[in-house]
């Protein structure tokens, strides 16, 4: 049996260890939260963790396609984005993953010396890891985005409502009527 096939037949139980070491990496209240709802719209974050993960392990055993893997990626990724973890945090999810394979048929690769073919997947995942740093940085690069124009419209209306702000339509025919006021006199 090769490593394909045995972790197909072992998906279950590796995909269940990954999404508890992910889980692992919350507080212990969420953490629990996330384990015992299963309600998709009760517990949206450990829903979407779960499908994505699972839709991922069987990316990666056919081998790393960046435009299949981006959807189930971004979905984890974006939830992780906002929330406060550090990048590193925020992207070991995908390295938890070889630990789960690891724990599930630990055991099984020594005997059936499929160590090169688990190398092979273990290059996969750290692929992996590369796109979804990118993922990652786009994340929180438009939320930087977001904030900052946030605080440039809040700070547009303080301004207004503080009557030290006026309509650039006002600016523009007071300079236009000053610019003729300006020609005509030197003219």
């Amino acid at each position: 049996m090769n490593l394909e096939a045995l972790l197909s037949e072992k998906k279950a139980a590796i995909v269940k260890k990954w999404f508890d070491l992910i889980i692992d990496n919350y507080p212990s209240d969420s953490s629990n939260f996330f384990k015992k709802q299963k309600d998709r719209f009760l517990n949206p974050v450990g829903h979407t963790i779960s499908q994505s993960i699972d839709s991922l392990f069987d990316e990666i055993l056919h081998g790393i396609d960046s435009e299949k893997l981006f959807p189930f990626l971004n979905d984890i990724i974006k939830i992780k984005a906002v929330q406060d973890f550090s990048p590193s945090k925020a992207l070991s999810f995908i390295f938890l993953l070889k630990q789960a394979i690891r724990k599930e048929i630990g055991s099984d690769i020594k005997k059936k010396q499929i160590s090169d073919e688990l190398a092979s997947i273990e290059s996969h995942i750290d692929d992996l890891a590369l796109l979804s740093f990118d993922i990652y940085m786009k994340c929180r690069e438009r939320i930087y985005e977001i904030k900052a124009d946030e605080s440039r419209r809040m700070m547009f209306r303080l301004l207004q409502k503080a009557n030290l702000v006026c309509e650039i339509q006002e600016q523009e025919s007071d300079l236009k009527s000053k610019t003729v006021l300006t020609q005509n006199i030197k003219g």
